[in-house]
């Protein structure tokens, strides 16, 4: 397979490495910096209209990006020498023609000094984006095992630098492949590389499957991507895959989710995906501005289409805040389903106590009901929400299963039984969801 990473290094979306637009960089205090330097609008404006006319990824849209900035500059739109102004109104310009998510321009003069002391023609520091992918572990930032077995694994950027990326996700796929199901959590991750994709993504899958088309401006053939033929981790293939995902999962861990998705690799769960789905560059503009223009399409094999803004749907819709705790109930629910005597039941009931923590039940009584001091152990209302306190231990937040039973919000194995008389507890029983009482504490105040 040819390389596919570009100037940039990393398949995000533009948003992501330029300054938010209409803002100059903020000064140490969150003060907005003066103008560093007045620039030649007319010169930026010329520039970006040539890559665009070169290098834009959709050829028919070529004109009317032109005709876009065209206008901006007859009419005066553009006559600032403020940077910050300019920035802002081009960017305006082009979201208004093209809606591209890797289509903007920045200004970085800093940047731009450090690449033009690099090689001819420019390009990002090879030293200072290791240094980056390394500090960031990969795009790696927690594995934890859940409750039933279930691994997860926080994945924030698809970060590639070779073999040393590949060790990074091989040692996290070996901790994944350890539990009963996965959860691999792309809320937060705004892109990378299509060769992470890959290497991700081959695990779940059969050798030799073809995964995308990349059908790149200026080249004579399109890239085709497949799973890889052997990995180092044995494949996973059918084991209960969960993938969380937000309006924040971007570009290439779009990529991720349209795999996953397009060939029922496991499910989605979340919120509708960024709809980032082009190959972009960096190129430098002269006066200190960086232009991110696409100048890649992405076509699924799994379904013949890209995601360009549209995103991609989940299959499991829920508020992105509770996809962790919805995955996990869905995982458990289904692990429960082949699972045989104690463990069906424990399964069972922590999924019950996830989908509480997810949307809690409707309790038997007023709160205040059971709110008391019963012996060492107290049970506090506060701003509408219960909390078990045991002397000088944190303090944890009860919720509710409907009726008098509650759950812990942090171990929803376990349940909090209160015994109620005349619109009162009178005391409770705490133990696993499965089996019985481990304690019964009395109410004495």
């Amino acid at each position: 397979m040819r390389s596919l990473l570009l100037v940039s290094a990393l398949l995000l979306p533009a948003a992501a490495t330029a300054q938010p637009q209409g803002s100059p960089a903020p000064a140490p205090g969150g003060t907005p910096s003066p103008v560093a330097a007045r620039v030649d609008a007319r010169a930026v404006i010329a520039e970006v209209r040539r890559v665009l006319a070169e290098r834009y990824v959709l050829p028919e849209r070529r004109p009317a990006l032109d005709a876009a900035l065209a206008e901006g500059l007859a009419s005066g739109r553009y006559a600032t020498s403020d940077p910050a102004v300019l920035v802002e109104r081009i960017n305006a310009d082009l979201t208004r023609v093209a809606n591209d998510r890797h289509l903007s321009i920045s200004y970085d003069p800093r940047r731009a000094e450090l690449m033009a002391a690099r090689a001819p023609g420019g390009g990002p520091d090879p030293a200072v984006f290791e240094r980056a992918t390394r500090s960031r572990n990969h795009g790696i930032f927690e594995l934890k095992i859940l409750p039933g077995n279930i691994r997860y694994v926080d994945y924030r950027g698809f970060d590639w630098m070779g073999a040393e990326s590949a060790a990074a996700l091989d040692h996290a796929l070996a901790f994944l492949s350890g539990g009963d199901a996965i959860i691999i959590d792309l809320r937060r991750n705004g892109g990378g590389s299509p060769q992470a994709v890959q290497h991700l993504v081959s695990h779940f899958m059969e050798a030799g499957r073809p995964l995308v088309t990349f059908y790149m401006n200026g080249e004579a053939s399109p890239d085709q991507v497949q799973t890889l033929a052997q990995t180092t981790v044995p494949r996973m293939v059918g084991k209960p895959l969960y993938v969380l995902t937000s309006g924040g999962s971007a570009s290439a861990a779009e990529e991720f989710v349209g795999h996953v998705g397009g060939y029922r690799l496991g499910e989605l769960v979340g919120e509708r995906t960024a709809g980032a789905g082009f190959r972009n560059t960096i190129v430098p503009i002269p006066g200190g501005f960086f232009l991110s223009v696409s100048v890649g399409r992405a076509v699924l094999a799994s379904t013949g289409r890209d995601w360009e803004a549209t995103g991609l749907e989940p299959t499991i819709p829920v508020p992105v805040e509770t996809a962790l705790d919805v995955a996990q109930a869905h995982a458990l629910r289904r692990l429960a389903a082949s699972a045989q005597g104690p463990r069906r039941a424990d399964l069972e009931g922590l999924a019950q106590g996830l989908e509480a923590v997810a949307r809690p039940g409707t309790p038997g009584a007023a709160m205040a009901a059971y709110a008391g001091t019963y012996g060492e152990r107290a049970i506090v209302l506060e701003d509408g929400k219960l909390y078990y306190r045991l002397a000088t231990r944190p303090r944890r937040q009860l919720v509710s299963l409907g009726g008098h039973d509650f759950t812990f919000a942090d171990d929803p194995g376990q349940r909090v039984r209160f015994r109620v008389a005349d619109g009162r507890a009178t005391a409770f029983d705490v133990g696993p969801a499965a089996g019985p009482a481990q304690g019964t504490y009395a109410r004495t105040r």
